[in-house]
């Protein structure tokens, strides 16, 4: 028989109607209206176990699968639906004269709809059940029918979620009991997503249970949240993801008040948040261009807001602040006075949020909880071709594990600002030079291809910032400096004397050690190795 003879008449694309319904869901949200609608229609409905049992309970005719099959469920319900009669009804083509003859002669009517959403595997594991559990919340079954409904997207609609049936119900009412093309096109696209993310968590658990840290195939699962209106600038369309489980941070704030966040603000507001989580004492982080313009720790947040943001007052005219406590009324007052973009704490109380209030455009996020500075994970970085995959640098430099490299040792209050103004270098662009004093920054050079031209920056800036606070002396005179990767040559340690610097602390490493160690030690610094670098490229 040729190819031609084959088939049959093309079935219509739209207006498909449903005659046979699949549901099995771990989720019941919006089931019962869901196989209201469809029931109303005379759609025949099979379901599985707990669906099944549910639908029952509210008065909606239901066929068992089993009974459906003529095959029980067998072997702890790990075998129920993997059926001919079941997948053989999915995957049938209405146009394929082979396809309709096998299924009348097997006694396989069609599926036209399959509703599955799949066994809580990433909650399973978040809840840190044991390997067992999590095995057996790895879905079989609804995979294989959520991925052949939408291989035969053709006739077959397949949900997966209950945020789809509204949209679903919407257009079965319209069509008459069908649905069209566009419609199960669309499904389809998200069900082979959504079956692909779920592999993905699988695979990634898999790995780690193996101690696989960079697996031959990297599987990464993000749900989209909210579309931006661009992304860095108005040419670049972009969008927010989000992690299976987030954590506290920018991604999973609640938005109190203010515009619709930007591309921008999301990442100044990750760069902020991330900074401020370094120190254990109330500290203020405000962010320009994903770099630091000042940061400080105090007593309370409002000594640090005013600390930080004499540092550089003027970069920090519409940047992003974040704090790492309770935001409090002296503070949010303060905070109002400077135009800002966005402010992000853990919390913020009543007083707070009304000093706030007035600034209708500043976004404010609550994050209810710091993030861990300590915690794993990728840092991914999209690069043509591929992807550059590395673990986050969670790296932190203890006294302890320092060297002192000069004549002179550094003093107790200068060895408390170094470690400081360390932390604080490890969230500043390369070449990335830090002044600091009592626990604020008093100079920051981000950002250089030369490293005595970050410190150059920096010693200009603290001169600047004293001069519009009133002050006689540049704030980085008696500071500490701080440099995230080595001085390559003595220039930039030569630099940060003259801008009155009395201590250092660096890697080390360089060729040039033995020279700068000696430039520090004619200065009179005191100078510590750490090695431990901390490029931020």
């Amino acid at each position: 028989m040729s190819v031609a003879a084959k088939k049959l008449p093309r079935p219509a694309l739209d207006g498909v109607k449903i005659t046979r319904a699949l549901l099995s869901v771990s989720d019941k949200t919006g089931l019962e209206e869901l196989a209201r609608a469809l029931a109303g229609k005379g759609v025949e409905i099979l379901s599985t176990g707990g669906t099944a049992r549910s639908l029952k309970e509210r008065g909606i005719a239901v066929t068992d699968v089993g009974a459906y099959t003529g095959f029980p469920e067998i072997m702890d319900g790990r075998v129920k639906t993997l059926h001919p009669k079941i997948h053989g009804g999915l995957l049938q083509r209405r146009g394929d004269a082979d396809h309709v003859q096998a299924a009348s002669r097997h006694g396989i009517p069609p599926i036209d709809l399959v509703v599955v959403n799949l066994y809580p595997f990433a909650a399973t594991v978040a809840a840190g059940s044991d390997d067992e559990t999590c095995v057996e919340n790895i879905d079989i079954g609804g995979p294989a029918m959520i991925r052949a409904a939408a291989k035969n997207h053709e006739s077959v609609a397949v949900l997966t979620r209950p945020s789809q049936y509204p949209l679903f119900l919407e257009e079965f009412q319209k069509q008459d009991g069908g649905t069209r093309m566009a419609l199960r096109r669309l499904l389809a696209a998200e069900a082979y997503a959504h079956t692909g993310a779920y592999d993905s968590m699988v695979a990634s658990w898999m790995a780690q249970q193996n101690g696989l840290e960079y697996p031959r195939e990297l599987c990464l699962s993000y749900t989209r949240g909210q579309m931006l209106r661009y992304g860095e600038n108005p040419h670049q369309k972009a969008a927010v993801y989000a992690a299976a489980r987030p954590g506290p941070g920018v991604v999973a704030a609640e938005q109190i008040q203010g515009k619709e966040l930007s591309y921008n603000n999301y990442n100044d507001a990750d760069a902020a948040f991330e900074l401020a989580a370094e120190f254990e004492a109330p500290t203020v982080a405000i962010i320009k261009h994903a770099n630091p313009c000042g940061v400080a720790s105090a007593g309370t947040l409002a000594e640090a807001w005013g600390r930080a943001l004499t540092c550089d007052s003027v970069s920090a005219f519409g940047g992003v602040i974040a704090v790492n406590r309770t935001l409090d009324k002296a503070t949010a007052e303060a905070i109002s006075a400077v135009f800002c973009e966005v402010v992000i704490a853990p919390e913020a109380n009543g007083e707070a949020r009304a000093a706030l209030a007035a600034k209708k455009n500043l976004r404010l996020l609550l994050t209810h909880g710091m993030p861990d500075p300590a915690r794993g994970g990728f840092a991914l970085r999209s690069i043509a071709g591929g992807l550059l995959v590395q673990a986050r640098d969670n790296g932190r430099s203890l006294p302890e594990n320092w060297k002192t490299v000069t004549r002179r040792a550094p003093t107790e209050a200068e060895a408390r600002d170094l470690l400081f103004a360390f932390r604080v270098g490890k969230h500043v662009k390369s070449n990335a030079i830090v002044y600091a004093k009592n626990a604020a920054t008093t100079g920051i050079g981000a950002g250089q291809t030369s490293r005595v031209d970050s410190s150059r920056i920096a010693a200009l800036k603290s001169a600047d910032a004293a001069q519009a606070a009133g002050l006689a002396e540049p704030l980085a005179k008696g500071s500490v400096v701080a440099s995230d990767a080595f001085f390559p040559f003595a220039d930039g340690l030569l630099a940060a004397a003259e801008a009155g610097a009395t201590a250092v602390i660096q890697p080390g490493g360089s060729v040039r050690d033995d020279e700068v160690i000696a430039a520090a030690d004619e200065k009179g610094l005191a100078m510590v190795f750490t090695g431990m670098r901390h490029f931020r490229h």
